[in-house]
């Protein structure tokens, strides 16, 4: 039992820390960049809801209440950064409403990037296993590994910020520029027609 949880933790865990996690890694950069070190609960509560949104239709997926044609899924994951990060860019003024919309589009957009691992998932989640323990096991692989890469980019920030004396303003353009470029090259690459 502890063995199985460990071993979908480590699968939860490598989904968003491992190289090929890209587009998830982007994802979250984009969502907490318009927030500071000082929000962290704030960001807590943010990538939760994401992780939240990404289990629901993980867990929907793998009872195969639907299905979605994986070359849509995989359009659709860049397809949410580039929203994502072009709501940074062109927020302006608007950063308390924003804060409140992104609890709603994490969770939205988790929904969509749940169902990205769900075809592997299925696979090797056996018929008559239950579904609670590897979810619980890669979720909270999920999570763990979205508190590093949030805590390497605040630190990150905070260097910036206090050391550098960058502009806050220049680093959410900066970065979700960048996030911009990547995520729609990635979007027009995974085009489903």
């Amino acid at each position: 039992m502890m063995q199985d949880f460990l071993f979908y933790l480590n699968l939860g865990w490598e989904h968003i820390i491992s190289l090929d996690a890209l587009d998830h890694q982007l994802f979250v950069l984009a969502l907490i960049a318009v927030y500071s070190y000082n929000d962290w609960k704030k960001i807590l509560v943010l990538v939760t809801a994401f992780t939240i949104g990404h289990s629901i239709t993980l867990a929907l997926s793998i009872l195969d209440v639907f299905r979605v044609p994986s070359a849509w899924v995989e359009f659709l994951i860049p397809l949410t950064i580039v929203l994502t990060s072009l709501d940074n860019i062109f927020m302006k003024n608007k950063k308390q409403t924003l804060m409140r919309a992104n609890y709603y589009l994490a969770a939205i957009f988790g929904l969509i990037h749940g169902m990205g691992f769900a075809n592997t998932a299925r696979v090797m989640i056996a018929k008559s296993q239950s579904i609670a323990m590897p979810l619980l096991g890669f979720n909270t692989g999920l999570e763990l590994g979205q508190i590093v890469i949030v805590t390497a980019i605040l630190i990150a920030l905070f260097i910036l910020l206090n050391l550098f004396k960058v502009n806050k303003k220049d680093w959410i353009l900066f970065v979700s520029s960048g996030v911009f470029a990547l995520s729609l090259k990635m979007t027009l690459e995974r085009i489903p027609f």
